[in-house]
């Protein structure tokens, strides 16, 4: 199990989030990590696109622990939504939930997941999004869903990690757990590129 203590031993691979979703996605390489909270300030710029503003995000997430661990190869990551190109906010309560909901009813939604890998002087950033297909919802349904998931602090008031999948008609990416915050693909291959393949240095069972 990866330790998720502040005490940062040199050449660690940190993760520079406190998502518990992110965290075991992480897990699933099996290489030992350690998360450190970024403690970043995740408020919008004036006319910041959805796209633009999860990239701004993880660069950030992930210098900002970097610059406190600079020998440690440090995972920043954000998410953000978006409709039409108008970014979905996080609704925050329940009726804003119920709300949103109703208005992404049958629409097509843009998640961006996009992820920094710092290592030293290398710096690496993508954006992986998963365009989804929303199905026609019943306010029934959608008082259910939030009654269950209470999706209060997710962009477009749908967990996909959990029962916020039921709310989909379809999904489409090149990376299945994009969606979920951490695109484990990209990551495998922005690690192999400093010196961490997954491959060679995952944990062998016990």
């Amino acid at each position: 199990m990866p330790s998720y203590c502040m005490s940062v031993e040199p050449h660690t691979l940190i993760l520079a989030s406190t998502s518990r979703y992110r965290r075991e996605l992480l897990e699933r390489l099996r290489i030992p990590f350690t998360v450190v909270s970024p403690e970043v300030d995740e408020t919008p710029r004036p006319g910041e696109t959805p796209q633009a503003l999860a990239l701004r995000l993880s660069v950030a997430k992930a210098r900002a622990v970097a610059s406190r661990h600079p020998e440690a190869i440090v995972i920043g990551a954000d998410q953000a939504a978006s409709l039409d190109g108008q970014p979905l906010g996080k609704p925050g309560c329940v009726e804003a939930a119920h709300a949103q909901l109703r208005q992404l009813s049958g629409q097509t939604v843009v998640f961006h997941s996009a992820m920094t890998v710092i290592a030293g002087e290398v710096i690496q950033s993508i954006d992986v999004p998963t365009i989804c297909v929303f199905r026609t919802l019943s306010d029934a349904a959608i008082s259910r869903y939030v009654q269950i998931d209470q999706p209060l602090d997710t962009a477009g008031s749908a967990k996909a990690e959990c029962l916020g999948i039921a709310l989909m008609q379809s999904m489409q990416s090149t990376d299945p757990t994009s969606i979920i915050g951490l695109p484990l693909i990209a990551l495998t291959h922005m690690l192999s590129t400093v010196g961490l393949d997954p491959l060679d240095h995952a944990r062998l069972p016990a």
